[in-house]
């Protein structure tokens, strides 16, 4: 069963170049049941590089290897099936900077 904010593997194909870290998005229901579920694409910082306003450093509390970023803006629909081996959880820290990037950028405020 797949939880919000597990890290998976997912190949974005090669206009993203493959094979990325995931973080599950969608809501804990969807993410435990769903076909297709939203996931975030993360990438290394191999760039040595500042995190862009729109993106969270991740690093190997989060499941990762090395810094990586987590890219905030887009929200991929996948299915649920294709992604694989499990990496681990987003830390509470950063699950709160990403919840806040993602309603920033979506401009997902409580009322209008």
């Amino acid at each position: 069963m797949k939880d919000q904010f597990e890290v998976w593997r997912y190949d974005f194909g090669k206009d993203k170049g493959g094979e990325h870290p995931a973080i599950l998005i969608s809501h804990p229901d969807i993410c435990a049941r769903g076909k297709v579920v939203n996931v975030l694409f993360c990438t290394s910082q191999r760039q040595s590089r500042r995190p862009y306003p729109h993106e969270v450093l991740l690093n190997g509390a989060d499941g990762m290897d090395w810094e990586t970023f987590c890219d905030c803006s887009v929200l991929y629909a996948v299915k649920s099936a294709a992604l694989f081996g499990k990496r681990g959880k987003v830390t509470l820290e950063r699950r709160r900077a990403i919840r806040a990037q993602v309603r920033n950028l979506f401009r997902l405020m409580a009322t209008d």
